[in-house]
């Protein structure tokens, strides 16, 4: 569905991403994990286009997108929920669900958000500055739905959040998963990442390290690049 090969990215003259390659499999959930710091939002980035790439290719299906526009992106069908939530504080929840609203036959509609999230149409003329940290989630996680994508990214979903609040955004994912929808998750939550992941990739110092399956994840392999030091 989604594939990356052999990406470098750069911000300024920092060399961040080193020859990344992964593969996102239709229906899947795929798991980025790493330390902070070691180029995961990046990866994200460079592959809705924020970031350019320098070398390497992202694919979409049979579509190379590396050289595109981010809305350019968005319109073939990868979706963005962004670190931080990035919801408009100025807007209500319904006018910021509407900015991105892309029709799609039997697609993602208002209505359909509105009952996956109750609380969305409760507060639908609140400001999204308003609202409180999970609810902006909700409304990070609805407005990208409404795009319609065929891949939808999640950067950091659960930071911030209460472990209340985590664990529902848990079930949102692993409903939209058996809904079939296509996901790639960068976590920094180990145990949310793991209940959820189909696949795993682990990236230090900005390139690949570990690629293989959740319960392949073993201490030494957590031990060295995902648990703090001491």
């Amino acid at each position: 569905m989604l594939n990356v090969y052999h990406l470098n990215a750069f911000y300024g003259d920092s060399h961040i991403l080193h020859n990344v390659s992964l593969t996102v499999e239709k229906g899947n959930v795929t798991v980025l994990l790493g330390r902070n710091g070691m180029g995961k939002t990046t990866t994200i980035h460079s592959i809705m286009g924020m970031v350019p790439a320098k070398t390497g290719k992202v694919v979409l299906e049979q579509t190379e997108i590396q050289n595109k526009a981010s809305f350019q992106i968005a319109r073939l069908g990868i979706g963005l929920v962004p670190q931080g939530r990035r919801i408009f504080p100025n807007l209500t929840v319904k006018e910021n669900l509407l900015t991105t609203y892309r029709p799609v036959e039997n697609g993602w509609t208002l209505d359909k958000i509105y009952a996956m999230f109750p609380r969305l149409q409760e507060r639908e003329s609140s400001m999204g500055g308003d609202l409180s940290g999970g609810e902006q989630q909700m409304l990070s996680i609805g407005r990208a739905l409404l795009t319609n994508p065929k891949v939808l990214l999640l950067d950091e979903p659960s930071e911030g959040l209460s472990p209340l609040m985590v664990q529902e955004v848990t079930g949102i994912i692993r409903q939209l998963k058996q809904q079939g929808l296509t996901i790639f998750l960068v976590e920094q939550n180990l145990a949310m990442a793991l209940e959820l992941a189909d696949f795993v990739y682990i990236l230090n110092k900005g390139s690949i390290v570990f690629g293989g399956a959740p319960d392949e994840l073993n201490a030494d392999v957590k031990n060295k690049y995902l648990l703090l030091s001491s």
